[in-house]
């Protein structure tokens, strides 16, 4: 019997076979989960929906988390065809472009607020909507990074979301807790998507997180998946409001010398 047996799990964030998301998705579904997905954009349909397939998800949903009537629609569907569910999953990011190069001092005012909007607060939004269709003893798990508790190159405005949907995955744990229900976070390493391709430079950072980590590799999707299988299910049942790291050990390092020189 797989860890999430008799589990259901509504996904947000799937874009393609590339997605930290499809990682989560394939492992949840892989531990007994009954999968649900919703996406973000109209022309994302034609990829996501031979991916339900694949793990025989029948609700397959587009929400645009920025907009509260969408969210409203999606889970008044999830009430209506899915009854509860036990596990919500936000990996969900977005900046513009202009905003993940040259220097974050010059954000734009309404680059800043889309960035957090969608990134941060969209996270607060799936929770509070979802509040009513939990069963008891349910999760909540959203996908972070490192940019979060440090400036990285190029990561600018979306390394300060990342620090608001942290601190709210703190404070919706410390919120919900009474309730029976956990709330955590995923740090995830650098991995190719299509949102990281977005960030200039990425190529160059990929390399050089694996040269740093311990690991002296970066992780997988399955990896990210596993772990988020974890922290939904009844083995994390005391954990709650964690930030966990999936990244080979790269955010305990705090200097390292060049090759030549070590």
């Amino acid at each position: 019997m797989g860890l999430l047996e008799g589990k259901t799990a509504l996904i947000f964030g799937v874009a393609n076979k590339r997605s930290i998301a499809w990682g989560i998705t394939q492992a949840m579904h892989r531990e007994g989960a009954k999968i649900a997905l919703s996406y973000g954009l109209p022309q994302l349909e034609r990829r996501v929906r031979p991916l339900a397939e694949e793990v025989g998800a029948d609700f397959v949903e587009l929400c645009d988390v920025s907009d509260d009537a969408q969210i409203e629609a999606v889970f008044e569907k999830v009430g209506q065809q899915l009854g509860k569910i036990d596990i919500l999953v936000h990996s969900i990011g977005f900046a513009d472009r202009d905003d993940l190069m040259g220097r974050f001092v010059d954000t734009s005012r309404a680059g800043f607020k889309m960035a957090l909007d969608i990134s941060a607060f969209s996270f607060t939004a799936l929770v509070r909507a979802a509040l009513p269709h939990f069963n008891e003893g349910a999760s909540a798990l959203t996908l972070s990074y490192y940019g979060a508790a440090k400036a990285v190159p190029a990561y600018n405005v979306m390394g300060v979301a990342k620090a608001a949907l942290e601190a709210s995955v703190r404070y919706l744990a410390a919120d919900l807790g009474p309730d029976g229900i956990r709330v955590n976070a995923i740090s995830a390493g650098a991995i190719k998507t299509l949102a990281s391709s977005g960030v200039s430079g990425f190529r160059s950072m990929f390399s050089e997180f694996a040269r740093i980590s311990p690991l002296k590799r970066n992780m997988t999707q399955d990896e990210v998946g596993n772990s988020a299988v974890y922290l939904c299910s009844d083995w994390a049942s005391a954990v709650t409001g964690e930030i966990h790291y999936v990244d080979a050990g790269a955010n305990i390092i705090g200097f390292t010398l060049p090759e030549e020189d070590a």
